[in-house]
């Protein structure tokens, strides 16, 4: 394809008013009770998580890894989720689901589920992965297993490390119930005083700062044998050390969540950024929503603790020691490489390999690369240093680059890319970065991002008000004999050279003049007053985007209609959206083959007789977070495929800036297609969505042999083909 091509979508050029019969609403040819509802089928997300914890067949510190997995992502379930819910019940706010159930409903299945789930995550831990552990020499040990010598060592560790950073809390007339802050572990001590007889209360916040498995000193400091005490157990059996001559009544481990869901009213806000510091101070102090207590909790404490705390019962979760089994992320420092899944170092694209092969030290010229065609690049499996960070650091430094523009969500704390973006600033370029502070739960880096750009000479902007910007894009413009180019990349993925390597995404870089004057005209519109209402090789949100997908949902109904082929293939991590499930839907009564791939959320259901007949569901889990949005239509026979950042989600298609990039190398097409079949594919080790929404797990086949791991698959596909390239080259 030459750079003048301009492939014609039908969908840059169409007015609104194209699509007004289109979005009609009419639901008459549909069932009432046609969705899952999404707070529990995101539970059972999560279930799947915790069922690859559970499996013997999945490397030991990798399950372990799961676990903790687990519980970070209940933590932002409850602190965002269920606390959005509560607070829209108080305000008068919340309405019935998309199946009709009213908020309270809610609230009671996600407390039942939930129970269930944290129950079982308990379970799994103490019953399976605990033992498990030990047997390889990893231990978790309770004090009465330790000999004099070690608690000796232990006790020493105490009085250095713990009992400095200590501060114990009495609860009295002349001093009000503490402060417990959200996700903190805390000890809940009552206390007799010896001389009075009188009983009190006192709060004890384990230290976050403090490794919560401490390492037990062992004899032979050449033994491979790994053995930990939780920090606040070692609390525990110091106690009289913060409390001399009193009695220790009862002593018990508590942890709170709180609502971390935040509003901001930015219509209402002169500076988007002190609204933004002002409401993560408020965050601080959200409302409690789970109250996590070990099961050994007395009544009297308990009841404290309700009392003071404002929660019900029914947001009481009594579980086994140990709280908070994030902790056991710790244990990925162990140098144990036989418990894990094999090592994966991430291939250079083979555009991008250098061509100087006798230099050690050679570097490939990233813009020399995408000028001989549109590179498609798929991380981890591929290197995001070789491709979106060299692409970044050589236009930083090139003299004949005059412009630098691109969106940051979410970074790392040392990031290469906004330190590329720093140097192109340095060295008189153009730079304009687009940061949005919004981002969950990454507001105060981005905050603190943003300002260090500016301090540096980057033009910073905050996007649109009222709208998230979630796009993942960058333009480079560049002077080459007296002409400006336009370098593009369009990516699925955060531009963070971290979880780069735990996330599977997918960029396009491509010098198509084309979309250089889409991207251009996109970042106009988020950094100025621009409104564009044409893209031509773009599919962009809030404007244009669920428009554009129902239009090509519609067609391949009207193609399975007349007989041709019709195959609609999506890849995203929620599928929620009403609207775009019922296309789908009627997509598949009119014979059309409907495959959805999904990481997580999905209110689509398959168990609808002559509604989704057509419609499979899969998930993948494993080693990498599948987190790449592929859309595919086939379109009669001529395929058209799109990647970006959207999900199908009303926040997405709706108060988010989102973009899609038509990928038209007939390469690269064949690559998405033959990639996503391959996780549809019955024969690979995948979830499959099915009656009620409930989610089965098929990783064996029929004489237990283990079926295809996709990742691992799709892992040795692309050294594969890059070691046949580099012999045809």
């Amino acid at each position: 394809m030459t750079d003048s091509t301009i492939v014609d979508t039908g969908l840059g050029d169409a007015e609104d008013d194209d699509f007004d019969d289109l979005i009609e609403v009419d639901e008459s040819d549909l069932p009432d009770h046609r969705f899952s509802d999404r707070e529990l089928s995101w539970l059972a997300f999560n279930q799947r998580v915790l069922e690859l914890a559970e499996d013997p067949n999945v490397p030991l510190l990798e399950r372990a890894n799961f676990l903790a997995i687990f519980a970070s992502n209940l933590d932002e379930f409850f602190m965002v989720r269920v606390a959005g819910l509560k607070r829209r019940i108080l305000t008068g706010l919340a309405v019935p689901t998309n199946i009709g159930t009213t908020p309270h409903r809610v609230l009671e299945g996600i407390s039942r589920e939930a129970h269930e789930l944290q129950t079982r995550h308990a379970s799994a831990w103490q019953e399976k992965l605990r033992p498990a552990l030990a047997e390889e020499g990893i231990e978790f040990v309770s004090w009465d297993d330790l000999t004099d010598l070690e608690r000796a060592g232990l006790y020493e560790y105490f009085q250095q490390h713990v009992f400095p950073v200590l501060m114990p809390l009495a609860v009295d007339p002349a001093h009000p119930f503490p402060y417990i802050s959200g996700l903190s572990l805390n000890l809940a001590v009552r206390i007799r005083h010896s001389r009075t007889g009188r009983e009190e209360f006192a709060r004890i916040k384990v230290p976050p700062m403090l490794p919560r498995a401490v390492r037990v000193p062992e004899k032979d400091p050449e033994s491979d044998r790994v053995r930990y005490l939780t920090l606040e157990r070692l609390l525990s059996e110091n106690l009289g050390e913060l409390f001399p001559g009193m009695e220790i009544i009862e002593h018990h481990a508590f942890r709170l969540t709180r609502n971390e869901d935040m509003v901001i009213e930015e219509d209402e806000s002169e500076n988007l950024i002190q609204a933004l510091e002002q409401e993560l101070l408020r965050r601080r102090f959200g409302p409690p929503i789970r109250l996590e207590i070990t099961e050994d909790m007395d009544e009297v404490t308990l009841g404290l603790l309700l009392d003071e705390l404002d929660i019900s019962e029914q947001e009481v979760y009594r579980l086994p020691a140990p709280l908070d089994l994030r902790a056991l992320f710790q244990l990925g420092k162990i140098d144990r490489p036989d418990l894990r899944y094999k090592k994966h170092v991430p291939v250079t694209a083979l555009a991008f390999q250098p061509t100087d092969t006798d230099s050690k030290h050679a570097k490939a010229d990233v813009f020399a690369a995408i000028r001989q065609g549109d590179v498609l690049v798929h991380h981890p499996y591929e290197s995001f240093a070789t491709s979106v960070q060299a692409f970044l650091e050589q236009a930083a430094r090139d003299p004949q680059v005059l412009a630098i523009k691109q969106t940051l969500y979410r970074t790392s704390g040392d990031s290469p890319v906004v330190q590329a973006l720093i140097d192109a600033a340095e060295n008189g370029k153009q730079v304009l970065a687009l940061v949005e502070v919004k981002a969950r739960f990454d507001e105060a880096n981005n905050i603190e991002w943003a300002r260090i750009l500016e301090k540096s000479g980057v033009h910073v902007v905050y996007g649109l008000v009222g709208l998230k910007t979630h796009c993942k894009i960058a333009s480079v413009v560049r002077e080459e004999q007296g002409q400006l180019r336009h370098y593009t990349h369009v990516g699925t993925g955060n531009y963070n050279p971290k979880t780069s390597r735990l996330y599977e995404d997918m960029g396009l870089f491509t010098c198509d003049p084309v979309i250089g004057r889409d991207v251009t005209r996109l970042f106009n519109e988020l950094s100025g007053y621009a409104i564009e209402k044409k893209f031509s090789r773009l599919l962009t949100a809030p404007l244009h985007l669920r428009k554009g997908l129902l239009r090509m949902i519609d067609r391949e109904r009207e193609h399975a209609a007349a007989g041709r082929p019709a195959h609609v293939r999506i890849k995203v991590n929620s599928m929620v959206d009403e609207e775009i499930i019922d296309a789908l839907y009627r997509a598949s009564m009119a014979g059309a083959q409907v495959d959805v791939w999904v990481r997580g959320i999905c209110s689509l259901r398959v168990d609808l007789p002559g509604v989704s007949d057509n419609i499979r569901v899969r998930s993948v889990l494993g080693r990498y977070l599948e987190h790449s949005r592929i859309f595919a239509f086939e379109n009669g026979g001529s395929p058209e495929v799109f990647i970006g950042s959207a999900d199908m989600m009303h926040r997405n298609l709706d108060r988010r800036v989102e973009a899609l990039v038509e990928i038209t190398k007939p390469q690269h097409v064949t690559e998405l297609v033959e990639f996503f079949d391959l996780a549809m594919d019955d024969a690979s080790a995948t979830w499959h969505l099915g009656e009620n929404g409930t989610w089965t797990r098929h990783h064996v086949d029929a004489e237990g042999k283990p079926l295809v791991d996709v990742q691992d698959k799709t892992m040795s596909l692309i050294q594969r083909r890059r070691r046949s390239r580099q012999t045809r080259r």
